[in-house]
């Protein structure tokens, strides 16, 4: 592994961009596998090589700002992700609610009956059934 190491040395390797382009590749392959269109194989390519070129580019900068302006976009989209995730996993424990007067959202237990929810952050209280 001592010559992977060499190759490696100065060179950017991977990041949270690079393995975005090798899922983005594996996804357009997958699909041209399963429709049989090889011009969607040979599309496919494009995110590989770029994945590979931005790993072993000597421009570590320039690779590091690029990487910045993906996490720009894709924190949010991550971030919507794991609350859908949170809520899938407590929806047999818990139920969501929004606030009528500031559209907070709020997390109450289930099986309570007619419960009053009080708002943490507007104090606003309403009537809800869990």
């Amino acid at each position: 592994m001592d010559w992977l190491r060499r190759i490696m040395a100065g060179r950017y390797g991977t990041d949270q961009l690079s393995i975005a382009l090798l899922v983005v590749y594996a996804v357009l392959y997958l699909l041209a596998q399963i429709l049989r269109l090889p011009v969607l194989a040979w599309i496919a390519l494009v995110p590989f090589v770029l994945c590979f070129l931005r790993m072993f580019s000597r421009n570590t900068s320039k690779r590091y700002q690029e990487n910045i302006v993906f996490l720009r976009y894709w924190n949010p989209v991550g971030a919507w992700f794991r609350r859908v995730n949170a809520r899938l996993k407590d929806s047999r424990t818990h139920k969501y609610y929004k606030c009528p007067k500031c559209s907070a959202t709020l997390r109450v237990p289930r099986g309570r009956g007619k419960i009053s929810i009080t708002c943490p952050v507007c104090k606003n209280e309403f009537i809800k059934k869990t």
